[in-house]
C-alpha cells in the first residue's frame, strides 16, 4: 500500500472548531480572535490575566547536527504533546511559523510530519494569519523612513555609508544579497549600497519573539539601532519617529496563534526566527502562555542542539526567566549514519559500524545538553528501514553516556508509538533537578562570551577576528552594550563552520567574519564561515512542484 503524503494526511484530520480547542486549556470563546474556524489568535487581555497563575512544566526538543537524511525535530515535538496528552496531561505545543522561503526551496514546510502534525498544514506553510508579512511591513516600513529622512534634508545626519538597517523579504533570492538602491537622479534620492536579508533574519522577527507585551515591543523596536552620524553616534528607529507605527503594524502579529494537531492537541505556532541566522526559537509571549494554560508545553529550538538549544537556553530563557525541566534529543539511525560517513545513496544497507562511529555527534550533543544542568532524553525518530542491531547501536551508546534512548514511532502511528518518551520525560521532569544555568554569566565581555560557546559547544580550538571585530565589539561594551547574549550566526550541518564537517570534531578554528548589534531584540549577532542572512533557492526548487490540482486542492507542499 502507498504511503499517504503529509498533505494527503493533513487534508484528511478531523479537526475541531478552535473554540473547541481553546476550550481544552480553559481559553474562553470571547478571548479568541478566529482566523475562519480552524485558527485563532489568543487576546492580549486575557493573556495578561494570567500572569499569576503557577507555570506548567517546558520541555524542550533538540537534535543532533541535521544531514539530508533528516531527523523529525517537529514530528517529534508535535508527537510528544500528542503523547503527553494520551497518557492524561494537560499538553500544549509550542513551535514556530513557516518561512515562504524554505518551503518554496529545499527544506519545506514546518508542521511536522505522518501522523504527528499540527493543521491546518497548508495554511501554516503559507500565509497562515499573516504575520510575517505583517513583520517585513514593519521592517521595510523603517528602511523606507530611513532614505526618506536622508531625502528630506538629513535632520539627524545619518552617515549614509554607516547606515545599517537592511530591507526584508520572506523568500530565498540572492540576487537582492547585495543591490544598489536609490539609482535614477534626484527625485530618487542618494544612492547607495544596501542588501535583503530574510524575513526571518529580521530584527524585528527576533524582536517580537522576544517580547512580553505590546509596550516592550514598542520599546524594543525603539531601540533599534538604524545606522550612525559621520561621529559615529547611533541613530535609533525612535529618532526616526518610527516606532509607532511599526508597533500598530504588529499589533496583531503579537497575539500568538492556537491551532491543533491531527489528534486535536492545542498547538501555539508562533514566531520563527531560524536557528543557524537567528534565534531560532517561537515566541516568549506563546510559550509564556502556554505554561499558564497546560500542565506540560513542548517546544522545540532549530536545528542541532549547537545552534537552537544553546540559544533558548543563552537568549531566550535568560530574558524570560524559563527554565526547561527535560530536554529531547532527536536522532535517526540514518543521520548517525551519515555522521558516521555513509553516504546518502548508502543509507538503506544496515551499517552497525557507521552507526555507532556517527553517535559521536549524539554523545556530545548530550554532553552539552547536561552542561547546562538539565536532564537529557534521545528520541530515536524510527524509519521504515532502520534494523533492530542498528537501534540496539544507538540505545547500548546512549547507555554508556548516563542517559537513555527511546524508540519512537510517533510518524507512523501518533501517540501510540510515542508513549514510553512521554512517560520517561514526564519522569524526568517530575523529579525536579532545578540545576538549569545559562553557560556564561551576563557580565562576561562580548568576546570572551563568543570563545566561550565555541570552545564548550563546538569543541573549537580557537575563535578567529580581526582587530576591527573586536574594536567593534569592546565599543559596544563601552557604549552600554556588554550585558548582551550572543547569537551565533554559523552552518547547522556541524560543530565547525564547513558544513562538510560530520561527527564531532575538535580543536578547529571558528573565523567571526562580521558582528551585528541587535539593540532592541537585546543580543549580539556573530555571523561565522560562509553563512548565508538571505538564502538562495537551490537548482531544483520544491515551487517547481507545487500547485493546485483538479479539485482547487494544493499539490506539493511538504
Amino acid at each position: 500500500m502507498a504511503h499517504k503524503t503529509d498533505i494527503e494526511i493533513a487534508r484528511a484530520a478531523t479537526k475541531r472548531p478552535i473554540r473547541e480547542i481553546g476550550a481544552k486549556l480553559g481559553i474562553p470563546e470571547a478571548d479568541l480572535l478566529p482566523y475562519g474556524h480552524d485558527k485563532a489568535k489568543v487576546g492580549a487581555d486575557f493573556i495578561a490575566g494570567l500572569k499569576d497563575r503557577p507555570n506548567g512544566k517546558l520541555i524542550l526538543v533538540t537534535a543532533i547536527n541535521p544531514t539530508p537524511a533528516g531527523e523529525g525535530k517537529t514530528t517529534t515535538t508535535v508527537g510528544l504533546g500528542d503523547g503527553l496528552a494520551r497518557i492524561g496531561k494537560t499538553s500544549a505545543i509550542c513551535i514556530r511559523e513557516a518561512s515562504l522561503g524554505p518551503c518554496f526551496g529545499m527544506k519545506g514546510g514546518a508542521a511536522g510530519g505522518g501522523y504527528a502534525q499540527v493543521v491546518p498544514m497548508e495554511d501554516m506553510n503559507l500565509h497562515f494569519t499573516g504575520d510575517f508579512h505583517a513583520i517585513t511591513s514593519a521592517h521595510n516600513l523603517l528602511s523606507a523612513m530611513i532614505d526618506n529622512h536622508i531625502y528630506w534634508g538629513n535632520a539627524l545626519g545619518i552617515d549614509q555609508r554607516r547606515v545599517t538597517w537592511r530591507r526584508v523579504m520572506d523568500m530565498n533570492d540572492r540576487a537582492l544579497r547585495d543591490i544598489v538602491c536609490s539609482l535614477g537622479g534626484v527625485a530618487n534620492g542618494f544612492p547607495r549600497q544596501t542588501g535583503f536579508d530574510i524575513t526571518v533574519a529580521s530584527e524585528v522577527m527576533a524582536i517580537l519573539c522576544l517580547a512580553t507585551d505590546i509596550h516592550d515591543l514598542q520599546r524594543r523596536l525603539g531601540d533599534i539601532i538604524v545606522g550612525y552620524t559621520s561621529d559615529r553616534s547611533p541613530v535609533h528607529a525612535r529618532d526616526l519617529k518610527a516606532d509607532g507605527a511599526m508597533t500598530v503594524l504588529l499589533k496583531d502579529a503579537l497575539q500568538p496563534n492556537l491551532v491543533q494537531t491531527l489528534e486535536n492537541t492545542p498547538a501555539f505556532v508562533h514566531g520563527g526566527p531560524f536557528a543557524n541566522i537567528a534565534h531560532g526559537c517561537n515566541s516568549v509571549m506563546a510559550t509564556t502562555t502556554a505554561l499558564k494554560l497546560a500542565d506540560y508545553v513542548v517546544t522545540e529550538a532549530g536545528f542541532g542542539a549547537d545552534l537552537g538549544a544553546e540559544k533558548f537556553m543563552n537568549i531566550k530563557c535568560r530574558k524570560a526567566g524559563l527554565a526547561p525541566a527535560a530536554v529531547v534529543i532527536v536522532a535517526t539511525v540514518r543521520a548517525l549514519k551519515m555522521n558516521g560517513g555513509v553516504a546518502k545513496a548508502d543509507l538503506g544497507a544496515e551499517n552497525v559500524a557507521a552507526v555507532t562511529a556517527g553517535c559521536a555527534n549524539l554523545g556530545r550533543h548530550i554532553e552539552n545538553v547536561k552542561s547546562f544542568g538539565v536532564p537529557a532524553v534521545v528520541a530515536i525518530n524510527h524509519f521504515a528501514g532502520d534494523t533492530e542491531a542498528e537501534i540496539a547501536a544507538v540505545q547500548e551508546y546512549v547507555a554508556h553516556q548516563g542517559s537513555e534512548a527511546i524508540l519512537c514511532r510517533h510518524w507512523a502511528d501518533g501517540s501510540a508509538g510515542i508513549e514510553a518518551l512521554a512517560h520517561r520525560v514526564v519522569a524526568l521532569a517530575e523529579a525536579d533537578h532545578h540545576g538549569f544555568a545559562p553557560l556564561y554569566p551576563d557580565e562576561m565581555s562580548l568576546f570572551h562570551k563568543i570563545e566561550t560557546i565555541a570552545n564548550r559547544i563546538y569543541r573549537a580550538g580557537e575563535v578567529i577576528a580581526d582587530k576591527k571585530i573586536r574594536d567593534q565589539l569592546h565599543a559596544w561594551e563601552q557604549e552600554g552594550y556588554g550585558d548582551l547574549p550572543i547569537c551565533m550566526a554559523k552552518t547547522q550541518y556541524s560543530f565547525t563552520t564547513d558544513p562538510n564537517v560530520r561527527g564531532a570534531p575538535e580543536g578547529h578554528s571558528v573565523p567571526v567574519r562580521e558582528v551585528r548589534l541587535a539593540a532592541g531584540a537585546g543580543f549580539v549577532v556573530a555571523i561565522c564561515g560562509e553563512i548565508m542572512t538571505m538564502p538562495g533557492l537551490p537548482s531544483k526548487p520544491a515551487a517547481e512542484t507545487i500547485g493546485l490540482n483538479d479539485m482547487g486542492q494544493i499539490e506539493g507542499l511538504f
